[in-house]
């Protein structure tokens, strides 16, 4: 099992956390805050890695405050473009 304080122990909080959140067993807030709280991970990571995540946290936090016809942008779509950075996440991890 790796180091819960390790990158990869946050990068795997994090995807146990986004199974919960498509699932609807977490709420958008609970997982929002998990993201910004990796710091390990989001320091192993290219910089950018970390400012892609602020923003689609950000984007994903307003859309839980409409409906998903008055957003501007789709949750689906974002949830997708989570689990992009995801798996580049990994990739990153994995090639360090």
């Amino acid at each position: 099992m790796s180091n819960p304080s390790s990158p990869i122990g946050g990068l795997a909080r994090l995807r146990h956390a986004f199974v919960d959140l498509r699932a609807g067993k977490t709420s958008i807030a609970d997982f929002s805050t998990l993201g910004r709280s990796e710091a390990a991970l989001l320091r192993s990571l290219p910089p950018r890695y970390g400012e892609v995540l602020t923003g689609l946290l950000d984007r994903l936090e307003s859309s839980a405050l409409f409906s998903e016809e008055s957003c501007s942008f789709s949750q689906s779509e974002l949830f997708d473009s989570l689990q992009m950075w995801l798996d580049k996440a990994q990739g990153q991890l994995n090639d360090a």
